[in-house]
């Protein structure tokens, strides 16, 4: 069987990093990251990791992103479990209870 890179099929040297990465990781620099963001999205799609290096040194490793549960929150699930103490207070205070609160009484 032919080796893809005599056989054509691989397109570039991006192709040949994906396939032959070193240390079973794609490294790429920065420049080439930036035009080439889609092949990388779905390289770590397919389970390949990827570094962006800079100047020849690692700066950030592209990972693919846990699955969402995609659950929204539950409304009504603490329903019966918060108290309110006193049922007016967003009510406004009266002058009296304002005079009160400023000497420290409440």
């Amino acid at each position: 069987m032919e080796s893809p890179i005599n056989a054509g099929l691989l397109r570039s040297k991006f192709d040949i990093a994906m396939k032959d990465g070193y240390d079973k990781s794609m490294k790429i620099s920065v420049a080439d990251a930036k035009n080439r963001l889609p092949e990388l999205i779905r390289a770590v799609e397919a389970g390949e990791p990827v570094t962006i290096c800079r100047r020849g040194v690692p700066v950030v490793d592209l990972v693919l992103t846990k699955v969402g549960t995609g659950k929204g929150p539950k409304f009504g699930t603490l329903k019966g479990r918060i108290t309110i103490n006193d049922p007016d207070w967003w009510k406004p205070m009266s002058d009296e209870q304002v005079e009160d609160f400023l000497k420290g009484k409440y």
